[in-house]
């Protein structure tokens, strides 16, 4: 893909995702900042670093749109292979559900 490409198709993506969370209610917070850092890392924006940065980014997604006082975050240390096999499931359907409930969460302040 093309940088122009990449440049189209992130902006693309993530306003279809934005739109969905605007418009439905069928995801969670943290099943929103997954679909979020799955979409992204499936296009690969950045030359190095698209893990960290999209975990960032996910993370920052699931912050923002918690409405607990208590707030959650998800817990990066996981089972690698697992979490890319379910990475490539959700290139096949784009449905985040079961990478978010692979992906445990923690209270913010622990």
């Amino acid at each position: 893909m093309t940088p122009e490409q990449i440049a189209v198709e992130l902006r693309s993506s993530l306003d279809n995702l934005r739109y969905r969370w605007d418009f439905t209610n069928d995801w969670t917070p943290r099943e929103f900042g997954i679909a979020i850092h799955a979409e992204t890392v499936r296009i690969l924006p950045f030359t190095d670093g698209n893990g960290r940065t999209t975990r960032l980014f996910a993370d920052l997604i699931f912050v923002a749109t918690q409405a607990n006082e208590k707030l959650n975050q998800y817990d990066w240390n996981l089972d690698k292979a697992q979490y890319i096999t379910l990475l490539r499931e959700y290139d096949s359907h784009r449905d985040p559900r079961e990478l978010a409930a692979f992906i445990p969460v923690y209270p913010l302040d622990d």
